[in-house]
Order: C-alpha cells, then sequence, then structure tokens
C-alpha cells in the first residue's frame, strides 16, 4: 500500500502536463501512487499523457462529460486514493523535487496535523518566477511566512483563515486522508472557495504544518480568477459563507469580527454602487448570512449606504460625513490590512 497518493486532475492543460507530471515522478520520495483525472480535456492532453501509461505507479480516470468543478475531481480522486496521505497537484503547476519528502516529514512526525503545506512560487505561462507568495500574507503577519511552524487548527482559522485563504494554493498542500475524509470532502457547490472553507473544515478538527522553502511553482496565467468574480459579488457571496461558518464554530474576538464585517459591507456597497452587482437573489443571500453574524446589520448598512452616495457625490459632503459619523470615517476607501478584495480566493483561482 503506497504512503502517498498524488491525484493530478486535468482539464485542458496539455502544454504544461508534461512538466507537471514530470515533477511528480521526480520525487525524492517515492512512495506514492498516481491517479491521473482528465475531465474531458477537448485540447492535446490525450496525447501528451500517452508517453506515461506504460508506468505502473499511474492510474488513469478519464470523464465523458466536463464535472465542471475542480473540487468534484479533488473528492472523486480522494475516493479512488490508498495512501494515508493526498496530494492534489494540479495539472498546469509543478513542484521541486523536495516537496513530498518535506511535507510527508511533517505529517509522519506530527499525527494530529491534517494539512502540511510548503510556500511557493508564482510562476507565468513560460515558468518565469513572477514573485514569492509570501507577499500574499504580509498584509496578516510580515514575518510570521518565512519560517517553518506548527499551529493548532482553530487559532489559524481565527486569526488568519477568517480573512483571507492564508494556504493559497492546493499544489503546495499535503492532506491526511482520514482527516478529508472526516469533514466529507470538498464542497463541490463552492465556484471559487472549494479549497479555502475545506481548509477551514479540516483545520477545525486538526492542526496545520507550515514549510517556509518554496517548494511549489503556482501557475498564474489567463484562466486564473477574473475580476468579474469580485465585482458581481459571486465571490463575496462565499467569502460570507467561510466567514458564518468559522464564527459559527468558534468563537471570535468581537473587535476582530467587526472589523471583518465593515469590510465585507465596504466592498458589497462598492460593487452595487459600480453597478456591478445586480443579482437580488446573490444580494439577498448574502444580507441573510450577515444578519446571522449580527443583528444589527441593517443598521451598519445605512450608515455605510449614506456614507458611500456621499463619497461618491463629492468632496464636501464626504467632509460633512466624517463629521456626522466619524466613527466610520477611518474605515471607508481600500481596506490596508486583513482582507484584500483582490486576494479574497484561493487555489487554483487567485
Amino acid at each position: 500500500m503506497p504512503k502517498v497518493t498524488v491525484i493530478i486532475p486535468n482539464y485542458n492543460h496539455s502544454h504544461f502536463l508534461e512538466k507537471r507530471i514530470q515533477s511528480v515522478l521526480n520525487q525524492t520520495y517515492q512512495d506514492f501512487e498516481v491517479i491521473y483525472l482528465d475531465d474531458a480535456s477537448t485540447d492535446n492532453s490525450h496525447e501528451v499523457f500517452a508517453k506515461f501509461t506504460g508506468d505502473k505507479r499511474i492510474r488513469t480516470i478519464y470523464n465523458q462529460i466536463n464535472s465542471g468543478s475542480p473540487f468534484k475531481q479533488w473528492n472523486k480522486g480522494i475516493r479512488e486514493a490508498k495512501g494515508e496521505y493526498v496530494w492534489i497537484a494540479e495539472s498546469d503547476d509543478y513542484a521541486d523535487e523536495h516537496l513530498l519528502a518535506e511535507l510527508v516529514g511533517r505529517l509522519d512526525k506530527y499525527p494530529k496535523v491534517g494539512i502540511a503545506y510548503c510556500q511557493s512560487w508564482k510562476v507565468d505561462e513560460n515558468d518565469n518566477i513572477l514573485s514569492s507568495m509570501l507577499e500574499r500574507t504580509a498584509d496578516l503577519d510580515e514575518q510570521r511566512w518565512k519560517q517553518d511552524f506548527v499551529n493548532e487548527g482553530k487559532d489559524e482559522c481565527s486569526r488568519y483563515l477568517i480573512f483571507k485563504c492564508t494556504v493559497p494554493n492546493g499544489s503546495a498542500v499535503l492532506i491526511r486522508r482520514s482527516v478529508y475524509e472526516k469533514v466529507e470532502g470538498a464542497d463541490e457547490n463552492m465556484k471559487y472557495t472549494g479549497d479555502w472553507i475545506l481548509w477551514v473544515k479540516m483545520l477545525l478538527i486538526s492542526d496545520i504544518a507550515f514549510v517556509a522553502q518554496p517548494l511549489n511553482y503556482y501557475r498564474k496565467h489567463r484562466n486564473s480568477l477574473t475580476n468579474d468574480s469580485l465585482k458581481d459579488g459571486t465571490l463575496l457571496a462565499e467569502y460570507c459563507q467561510i466567514v458564518s461558518y468559522i464564527s459559527h464554530s468558534i468563537d471570535i474576538p468581537e473587535y476582530l469580527l467587526e472589523e471583518i464585517l465593515n469590510r465585507i459591507i465596504d466592498w458589497w456597497l462598492t460593487t452595487i454602487l459600480h453597478r456591478y452587482n445586480r443579482n437580488l437573489n446573490r444580494n439577498l443571500k448574502i444580507y441573510r448570512i450577515l444578519s446571522k453574524i449580527n443583528q444589527r446589520i441593517t443598521h451598519r448598512l445605512i450608515i455605510f449606504w449614506l456614507f458611500k452616495i456621499a463619497l461618491k457625490k463629492s468632496n464636501v459632503a464626504v467632509q460633512q460625513v466624517y463629521k456626522v459619523f466619524p466613527e466610520i470615517a477611518s474605515r471607508s476607501g481600500e481596506p490596508k490590512q486583513g482582507i484584500r478584495k483582490s486576494e479574497a480566493s484561493g487555489g487554483r483561482y487567485s
């Protein structure tokens, strides 16, 4: 029985597929099986994969119809997995040869850890390194992700994951399969944040380990999350669900929840005022979720709405609103810490 199952979900990533598979097979840690999942690709992925069909470590599963969700593929792969640990190695990313060795070592050493992950490099479609993903978490804590750590899962959720997905790419993660199965896998109804809510659910019953060395190469390309999802309220609605789930599962300090709610409202009203978000059902869903988090949400919305209208009209009106509502003046504009609108999602879609 292999120690690790490596799942490679692919959809139309033929250009990157060979490099991905080769980076898995070349790992210094070799006690693994590979499950290749093709989600009805329409490019030449079949031809690219054909050169690996003779490798006895690889099992293949082809969908005749596209599943429409990467998280359905995650769940499907793990149902087929035999390994104690699972690495979901997305088909357009690739890895340093020492990734598995480092992460397996963490899960072996710390039996309470359900998620072990490493730092990532962000690369373009030509494998040029754009930046370290360290920049993604700098607004939360500039120093924390510069060194290895192990943390209690609930603390990770209450201090960091409630703001943003601090595990920015699923390809950097090694999962303890038993914990994944206990939380019943990824939420297939989440379009963008199925990975984020999965990490939260797993960490409510287990701990987390981090390796500061960048051993994962996360592909940032044109098919990544577009600005539309940030503007039209789709991503915001999912983020509200995550905040609600965390706040109802563990105690969150009131001042922290206040800050998060103010940022959500600011983001929400901005999308409405700029006419990006006109979906009534989605807005009602957001309102209902926020109402469960805070019963005075209607009062907050009125204050913020008045302020936003004033902000849109003129600088003179803004100064008047500052005088009338000094408690919200300091909360206007773009957030300087915590959740960034452009970074709310994680995984494949950030």
